[in-house]
């Protein structure tokens, strides 16, 4: 399932269910944990039935008897789902007779799951008596439809996912600030920053648990591994709902792991200072009542550095608690990413005496600056960091600043993130500053492998839908001939050159169609009156109709493709750009490696945006003084308009 057909399942899915809730009686926060324990249901008989044909495949065979034993549990988390009893099947409870009580069904089928797995015991919700019975078989058949019975792999824990977005934006549950859903493109950049590939995985504030799912997926898709054959994941949540999501989560996911619920501020729960190889969190920021007499803060050996005291004896934010926590997790391997209020680079006081001796370690990695509207229910900007306890020699010292105010993609008016490629090109700058030589080589690869992925989507739109576009456009007489695109796309230069000769191929049909829209809309209703009057005006309104009907068939195949490639080709070409040669250069505006000596300049600040500098494009081609003798001449007009208007308005006075 493609990339746009995933996002048309999630809004048709959530537009559903919303619906649903729209027409009853419950709020947000009541509805949400049963729709999610719906979401787990049918997600884990999709993971069961995957993983049913490869746990059969690799079971042993009894060399006496010649039969195969039957599959356990643990065979079933060693393929990343849960073995499913039979009444505890999505497709058991959908097929109930209208006379069975469905709540008391699934109740039923949460405990017999909660039986079978210890870790999700109290945890499932198992309140379906308070939902109208229509109601609920509803919302069964919402899960039910033949696309969501189909879906495979990651599209229903993209799907949770996008739910518990959409439930954060409603405020159902989310904590303050909305900081228990960490945006997908944050998570992505924090895990392939630190490229978790074994041992622990630790998140003391693991809100829902994405973390450890974007980990999960780093894992299959890089390492070519089984999940939990080779990371091991705990987390530490405060708030009790959330616990409860986060263990929903790692279960949907197939994901062995350990939530607790639990305070970090005071409490170390997993006892894993200095025994974690990958540490990530995306903490409350400035929380302001941490207890700075909390007997457990005073032996906290998580803070080598000591609390940041202000003059009165107090803790004026908890900012820097997890700056010092987050390190003092890792082993002398480590690494940890981290999402950071923008006030916490510059932060002074006590918070910047931490900075400095954090600084002096070495430990401290790269600082990446993001801009506005990552997050969903909140625009501030934010940084990233990073540490790295077995950092190169050579970087010891060194700090790679990263400014990545300007790289975002604009998903709606309210929300960005990082597309595919922008996350590519950080990852590079990364892997150049570790002085990874193959950095840039696997970059480009990426870029091409990326693009060809979507050209291949393109290619297949010479199928039925555009096939018929084409033919419905010359069939009508408008002479537009098309001719395909064939090329072995053996570089992102042959890639890009292809998709233009499909661009442009596509682009006189959409004229055409264009052209009829608008010679209908001016003269339908009107009698022509003239012989020589132009096909295209003489166009029935038939003949549009099922031109439009064509268009319409091709973009809604086609949907976001075109977009997707534009953006990816100005990706690779950025990458390009800003380091033509393949290695690793400060570039004005973007990135800067910076030693111990210029931090110290700069007063122990970690904001990027005072090392990177400004990068000032000037147009030498632009007219300037043309231009400004335009804007005078339009104010003086705009004047004259007010002087005249303002006249008017006295003489009515009068």
């Amino acid at each position: 399932m493609n990339q746009e057909a995933i996002k048309e399942l999630e809004k048709e899915l959530w537009d559903s269910a919303d619906a649903l809730r729209s027409n009853s009686k419950l709020t947000a926060a009541e509805y949400k944990d049963p729709l999610l324990g719906l979401v787990l249901l049918r997600f884990a008989q999709n993971r069961y039935e995957d993983a049913k044909t490869q746990v059969e495949a690799e079971l042993p065979v009894n060399p006496r008897t010649g039969s195969k034993r039957e599959a356990t549990k643990e065979d079933y988390a060693g393929a990343g789902a849960i073995l499913l009893p039979e009444k505890a099947q999505y497709d058991y409870l959908a097929d109930l007779p209208e006379d069975v009580d469905l709540a008391t069904a699934i109740n039923g089928a949460m405990k017999l799951i909660e039986d079978e797995y210890s870790d999700l015991a109290g945890i499932l919700p198992r309140n379906y008596q308070e939902f109208d019975d229509g109601l609920l078989r509803d919302l069964v058949r919402v899960f039910n439809k033949e696309a969501v019975k189909k879906a495979k792999g990651d599209v229903f824990g993209r799907i949770y996912e996008f739910f518990l977005m959409k439930f954060s934006m409603q405020g159902a549950g989310a904590q303050e600030g909305g900081e228990f859903f960490t945006p997908p493109s944050l998570v992505n950049l924090i895990v392939q920053f630190i490229e978790p590939n074994h041992g622990v995985v630790h998140d003391p504030a693991c809100g829902s648990g994405g973390m450890f799912v974007q980990t999960a997926h780093f894992v299959e898709d890089h390492e070519r591994k089984r999940v939990n054959e080779t990371i091991r994941v705990y987390g530490t949540e405060l708030k009790s709902n959330n616990t409860k999501l986060a263990k929903m989560n790692l279960a949907i996911h197939g994901i062995e792991g350990k939530v607790i619920e639990s305070n970090s501020f005071y409490s170390d729960p997993h006892d894993l200072v200095g025994k974690c190889d990958f540490v990530m969190a995306n903490p409350p920021f400035n929380v302001d009542k941490v207890d700075a007499k909390n007997k457990f803060l005073a032996e906290d050996k998580r803070l080598p550095f000591g609390p940041p005291l202000t003059g009165k004896g107090t803790i004026g934010n908890g900012n820097y608690l997890w700056a010092q926590y987050f390190r003092s997790y890792l082993n002398d391997r480590g690494r940890a990413g981290f999402v950071m209020a923008s006030s916490a680079t510059d932060a002074g006081n006590a918070e910047k005496l931490i900075r400095k001796q954090l600084i002096e370690t070495g430990d401290v990695d790269c600082i990446v600056s993001v801009g506005n509207n990552f997050f969903y229910t909140r625009s501030l900007p934010c940084h990233v960091w990073f540490y790295d306890k077995g950092k190169p020699e050579a970087n010891k010292d060194k700090v790679l600043m990263l400014d990545a105010r300007n790289t975002y993609r604009e998903v709606t008016t309210t929300i960005n993130d990082f597309s595919p490629g922008q996350l590519t090109n950080l990852r590079c700058v990364m892997g150049m500053y570790r002085q990874d030589a193959t950095a840039y080589a696997q970059a480009m690869g990426a870029h091409r492998e990326y693009a060809e992925g979507i050209l291949s989507k393109i290619k297949k739109l010479y199928g039925p839908a555009y096939r018929n576009l084409k033919e419905t456009v010359e069939a009508e007489g408008y002479g537009i001939s098309l001719s395909e695109a064939k090329a072995e796309a053996l570089s992102m230069e042959n890639v890009e050159a292809i998709y233009h000769r499909f661009s442009e191929g596509f682009a006189p049909v959409r004229k055409a169609v264009e052209d009829a829209q608008a010679a209908i809309a001016e003269n339908e209703g009107k009698k022509l009156k003239k012989p020589e009057t132009s096909k295209l005006n003489q166009a029935p309104k038939a003949k549009v109709t099922k031109l439009n009907r064509a268009l319409k068939a091709y973009e809604e195949d086609a949907g976001s493709l075109h977009k997707d490639m534009a953006q990816a080709i100005k990706d690779w070409k950025a990458l390009a750009t800003l380091f033509p040669e393949g290695k690793y250069r400060d570039v004005e505006g973007f990135c800067k490696i910076a030693d111990r000596a210029e931090i110290e300049e700069q007063d122990y600040s970690l904001t990027p945006g005072r090392y990177v500098g400004v990068k000032i494009d000037i147009d030498m081609d632009f007219d300037y003084k043309g231009r400004l003798r335009e804007i005078h001449s339009d104010l003086a007009e705009l004047n004259g308009k007010a002087e005249a208007l303002m006249a008017k308005i006295q003489e009515v006075r009068l």
